[in-house]
């Protein structure tokens, strides 16, 4: 078992559930995504690209990715908390998940296909 698998895992309910029906989600939209344990979270990379993480915080999980300009529908259910670069998709219960946005959002970052982190730099480095 991987690191990322094993973070997963041991989170209580209804965390645990809420994760692994996220994963379901993602694999089913990326089934060639790999799953990477990166700054002590799970990270779902295609191509060698970011696509999406998966944290547990607090009393939810998040669903986190980049690229939210880009995003034509379902902003509302985003959230921004103080991020500069990322959104996430934020669940207390297995309930709470959307497939149709979640699909839609996943769907929206393959279709960019753009690394996140190379842009992030590319902005820094232009601003000094």
């Amino acid at each position: 078992m991987n690191p990322a698998e094993a973070y997963i895992l041991k989170q209580p309910e209804p965390y645990k559930s809420i994760l692994l029906q996220l994963t379901a989600i993602v694999e089913a939209v990326a089934p060639h995504a790999e799953l990477l344990y990166k700054w002590k979270i799970p990270f779902y990379y295609c191509n060698g690209i970011p696509l999406c993480f998966l944290n547990q915080s607090k009393d939810y999980v998040d669903l986190a990715f980049w690229h939210f300009e880009k995003m034509d529908k379902f902003t509302e259910c985003f959230v921004g908390a103080n991020r500069k670069s990322i959104r996430s998709l934020r669940y207390k219960s297995v309930e709470d998940i959307n497939d149709e946005v979640v699909v839609y959002v996943l769907q929206k970052q393959l279709e960019i296909n753009t690394n996140p982190f190379k842009l992030i730099l590319k902005l820094k480095r232009s601003k000094t």
